[in-house]
């Protein structure tokens, strides 16, 4: 059963807050050196808890979402759009 899009937005939205909040917590870190003080990217995470692979996979189809190996999912940069009713 396909998901309905407010379900996709929700999963995609929550998505990019997790992601987002990772990137930050990685950047706060203490202990950089002055000579390696290149910051990390974080590009691919593990799917937040509360939605079903399902969600996900319809996400990758709809090209939101890469599934790069192992249960971690990237984001394209496709923007959000309205399904047209």
């Amino acid at each position: 059963m396909p998901s309905t899009a407010l379900e996709l937005r929700k999963a995609l939205n929550t998505f990019r807050k997790r992601l987002n909040a990772s990137q930050l917590e990685e950047d706060s870190k203490l202990g950089r050196g002055p000579i390696g003080s290149a910051k990390d990217k974080i590009v691919s995470m593990q799917p937040p808890p509360g939605f079903g692979r399902a969600i996900w996979d319809e996400l990758v189809d709809k090209g939101y979402l890469k599934n790069d190996g192992g249960g971690f999912f990237q984001l394209t940069g496709k923007q959000w759009q309205e399904p047209s009713a």
